[in-house]
């Protein structure tokens, strides 16, 4: 029987490839083919749920290979699928792991975020399950805390405490006694600083070792006084981690994290050679991450805090602006793990005036609303978005090219002025023509010295 039998189906369906595509043309421009290879591979993640046990075996995640200059769109993409998706999604940098016995974050950290996103999205979604009980448990230890106990062998009153109470439950609800202190027990888990040092890394043995003893040594519990409204959370937490039973939970996270995972690695490109391998002394060969990073794509078991997970059906996207090497300098084995190759196009100036005004993050949308804050009313003109698109598209083609990044540095340098005097500018209706923008930024564009300091 699959271990899926039970997901619900929510879960599976998830959005269709179109939806994603829709969904994604909301914040990013362009880039059309990119979209739809992520969103066909996400979607393929959910229909092989629906497969038989053994064909689903075969199924295997197509790894995606972006390839673009800076600034395109790749991270953003990234970005907004992690916010799109309800699968555990972990971005993270190739320039930041290094080979094993160096300094460095190890290969192996990847699996374990995800694992640990995946065992928190379980355990949300548990709490939303139990959440009005908790919160019904929570008022009655405050309650119990707010009544006086009776001295020993004293017999309590029939009616009066009840009438408190019932008294005390409305006040509570209503919001009256959130400034009142009252006296809860506090359980902490009190770990000892111990240091060991593994060829595993500090990293995986600081993990484990906080899990092991975390399961031997009993939370330290002591008596404190707070606010009600401070031992609301407090509580709460105390009371969900009595109701959830985490061992479920940290094992349906395994299997989410194994059938459903997504890693994304960032700047790929910068550990291939591409004929620059470091020559002489001692340090961190690209080749050398190249090869750690492989059995992960190929499927290996990691052990992490929860138990050991398989990274054999874990979907990976990676992507590089490839402008000082080329995908073919990756080892062989890697580029053969990365199976689906889609290349994103450079922006044009036409691009630039669509990213400024269009998607629902737009910056032009950004600093309106920003100033907004302040009482001033912000309004561009549409010559002047035309203005800053291709200034900001003429200084990517005369100075380094950093894609859509180029037009927040010139977005702001265009603001400073008003930023800067926003407050003796309250009520005002300030209007952005192209007028505005030449005077603020024509000069320092076309002085290839100014430019390449300013903007």
């Amino acid at each position: 029987m699959s271990a899926w039998a039970d997901v619900p189906e929510d879960r599976i369906s998830g959005l269709t490839p179109s939806q994603i595509v829709e969904e994604l043309d909301k914040y990013i421009v362009g880039q059309r083919e990119a979209k739809r290879a992520v969103a066909i591979a996400l979607r393929n993640r959910m229909r092989r749920q629906f497969v038989d046990e053994e064909m689903r075996y075969e199924i295997k995640p197509k790894n995606i290979l972006m390839i673009g200059p800076t600034g395109v769109g790749k991270t953003e993409i990234s970005r907004r699928l992690a916010r799109l998706t309800t699968c555990p999604f972990v971005k993270v940098e190739a320039t930041k792991f290094t080979e094993v016995g160096y300094v460095g974050r190890d290969v192996e950290s990847m699996v374990r975020d995800l694992v640990d996103m995946a065992v928190d999205m379980i355990r949300e979604e548990e709490i939303d399950s139990v959440e009005d009980e908790a919160e019904r448990l929570v008022t009655e230890e405050i309650l119990d805390a707010l009544l006086p106990s009776t001295g020993e062998g004293e017999p309590p009153p029939e009616e009066a405490p009840h009438k408190t109470r019932d008294k005390l439950r409305e006040k509570l609800e209503a919001g009256d006694l959130e400034e009142r202190y009252i006296e809860i027990t506090i359980e902490e888990q009190v770990m000892p600083q111990i240091e060991v040092f593994s060829q595993d890394g500090m990293d995986q043995m600081g993990i484990d070792m906080g899990d092991v003893l975390s399961g031997l040594l009993p939370p330290s519990r002591k008596k404190k006084k707070i606010r009600i409204r401070e031992a609301r959370g407090v509580l709460f937490e105390q009371v969900v981690d009595r109701l959830i039973n985490m061992d479920e939970v940290r094992q349906e996270g395994l299997r989410l994290a194994e059938e459903m995972g997504i890693i994304f690695i960032d700047e790929i490109d910068k550990i291939a050679a591409g004929g620059r391998e470091e020559q002489g002394g001692p340090g961190v060969s690209r080749q050398g991450v190249q090869r750690d990073l492989l059995p992960f794509l190929e499927g290996t078991v990691v052990r992490t805090r929860y138990g050991a997970v398989s990274t054999e059906n874990v979907l990976f996207i990676a992507a590089g602006a490839f402008n000082m090497s080329k995908p073919s300098d990756l080892i062989p084995e890697l580029q053969g793990r990365l199976p689906i190759r889609v290349e994103l196009d450079n922006l044009t100036a036409s691009d630039f005036r669509r990213i400024l005004a269009e998607p629902k993050d737009a910056l032009v949308k950004q600093y309106t609303a920003l100033l907004a804050t302040e009482g001033i009313a912000l309004m561009f003109e549409p010559d002047a978005v035309d203005a800053l698109a291709v200034i900001a598209y003429e200084l990517n083609q005369t100075t380094e090219n950093i894609g859509a990044r180029r037009l927040t540095t010139v977005m702001e340098k265009l603001m400073e002025e008003i930023s800067f005097e926003a407050d003796r500018r309250r009520g005002e209706t300030m209007v952005i023509d192209r007028a505005y923008v030449t005077a603020r930024l024509a000069g320092i564009a076309k002085d290839p010295d100014l430019s390449r300091y300013i903007l």
